[in-house]
């Protein structure tokens, strides 16, 4: 056993009678006087599997009850030490996300909804473009997705049939190898696998689960998936366009709750009606949405980390969420992490083949990943996430700065005009040119200009600490000391294009 990775226990028994998800299998295992209890799945062939996730080295014993009523005998176990590239679970810490040995873990995420249910030649070539792609995460689908340009059938199922209805109770195991298999893959590549348990877009009845249905099928997922350190639950891809109501959703939020084990991050996705992300089970914010100017209000007030897993599409299809270019995705990627949050990418240019990445994978063609790297070449190199510093007016500062101000200055035109309008109304203007402007602590104050094309800009740096600045092309990919040794107010010259962001770190 090593730290960090799956350690499994196969059993040989009896093909359980009835349901195939609800038995009666689990481990027990034991370090430094605490107790985990791990259920187990049926994985065919008269085989039961028990898998454990150790977080600490050391030693361990175990037993093993089920099967058939038998306990095993105890067995004592060594778990070395991980080895250099595994650092553990990413879970959330504070507004950010990092692993469990401290590492910060910052998302730059891709969409392949359908990649695990495409044909093993272009899955093979879907691993082969995420291991030159700048992506350690993926939004991926459990079942199958029916829509525009992806129509095809999946080579297998879930689950099998009972008398021509899918039967939640008997799992298709060449189905879960296969997406296991898939899994672990990505784990090997150092890839968060963001898997999807349910979708709207169904040609074949899974979307149509009861509860009862859906949460024995949620049983099977934490038993056989929950000791992957590399998933993350996302509830569903447009929760909000299926029949389930909102309990249902937040019995489901409990279930992987109290039925995960390790506690791996857990959200959920919409298409117009935000997750209540104050949900206790919820561990950070989930969005689709292409206004991204007031993200870090969101972050200020659900004290979570903030994923965009949807601000539209690099492409070239019909609908406007995949026609985007690539310099506006790179523009959405900057302004979300300047304001402390992730953002994830997606492709959708139309060939003959209808291949398109954001649902098949395949081959990336578009412009945006290389500086989606570059982004996070320059975020990874910090010695910190970085947290927004922009001007951020809510109703209630807004509210507070119409108090304070003075009597003389209320017969201003603007000030009066402001004076009178209503909050949906003055935000606008209550924000103008707002800086996307982040800092970590202060060793490093980063700006972005956007859509701004400036020929100088200002920093107010610390007064004690001297700090070299820097200009950056977010799209040439490009990085010019401009100045050294510098504090207090500076003016920064600036190359009046878009795409330009300015970095000042301490020496």
């Amino acid at each position: 056993m090593r730290q960090y990775e799956i350690f499994e226990v196969k059993i040989q028994g009896e093909e359980p009678k009835g349901s195939q998800v609800e038995v009666d299998v689990k481990g027990r295992f034991f370090h430094n006087g605490t107790e985990q209890i791990v259920r187990g799945f049926y994985a065919g062939e008269d085989t039961y599997i028990v898998r454990f996730y150790p977080e600490e080295a050391g030693s361990y014993t175990y037993q093993i009850e089920g099967v058939a009523g038998a306990v095993s005998e105890e067995a004592c176990i060594e778990c070395k030490p991980t080895e250099k590239n595994r650092h553990g679970m990413v879970r959330p810490y504070e507004t950010h996300f990092r692993y469990a040995d401290g590492t910060w873990f910052y998302p730059f995420g891709t969409t392949v909804y359908a990649f695990s249910h495409q044909e093993d030649e272009r899955v093979a070539e879907t691993f082969e473009t995420l291991a030159e792609a700048p992506f350690n995460k993926i939004r991926m689908c459990v079942f199958p997705k029916h829509y525009d340009y992806n129509h095809n059938e999946p080579p297998y199922y879930a689950f099998e049939k009972t008398e021509g209805k899918w039967d939640v109770h008997k799992p298709c195991m060449a189905f879960w190898d296969r997406l296991e298999s898939h899994i672990r893959k990505l784990d090997e590549m150092g890839i968060q696998c963001d898997l999807i348990l349910f979708h709207p877009y169904d040609n074949w009845g899974f979307s149509k689960l009861s509860r009862e249905e859906a949460l024995v099928y949620l049983d099977y997922v934490t038993r056989r998936l929950g000791a992957f350190p590399n998933v993350w639950w996302s509830l569903a891809n447009e929760y909000d366009l299926m029949d389930y109501e909102m309990e249902d959703w937040e019995c489901f939020a409990q279930f992987l709750h109290d039925h995960d084990g390790w506690g791996h991050l857990l959200s959920n996705h919409q298409i117009v009606c935000p997750w209540d992300f104050s949900n206790p089970n919820t561990t950070h914010i989930c969005h689709q949405t292409s206004e991204l100017d007031f993200l870090s209000g969101q972050i200020r007030k659900f004290q979570k980390p903030l994923m965009v897993d949807e601000c539209c599409y690099e492409g070239n299809i019909p609908w406007d969420w995949g026609n985007i270019s690539g310099f506006e995705l790179v523009h959405r990627f900057w302004t979300v992490c300047m304001q402390g949050g992730y953002c994830t990418h997606g492709e959708t240019y139309l060939n003959e083949e209808e291949v398109l990445w954001w649902s098949k994978g395949g081959k990336l063609v578009g412009e945006s990943p290389a500086r989606i790297g570059f982004l996070r070449e320059i975020l990874e190199s910090l010695p910190g996430p970085l947290t927004f510093s922009g001007r951020d007016i809510t109703e209630e500062s807004f509210e507070q700065m119409k108090k304070a101000i003075p009597e003389e200055a209320r017969q201003e035109p603007f000030v009066k005009l402001m004076l009178k309008l209503p909050w949906e109304e003055a935000r606008g203007m209550a924000n103008p040119g707002r800086e996307m402007a982040g800092n970590c602590g202060d060793d490093v104050y980063m700006k972005y200009y956007g859509r701004h094309r400036k020929s100088s800009g200002t920093f107010a740096l610390p007064k004690e600490n001297r700090y070299d600045v820097e200009v950056i092309d977010v799209w040439e990919m490009t990085r010019t000391k401009v100045l050294e040794q510098v504090n207090g107010e500076v003016q920064v010259p600036l190359p009046g294009k878009e795409g330009i962001a300015v970095l000042a770190r301490k020496r």
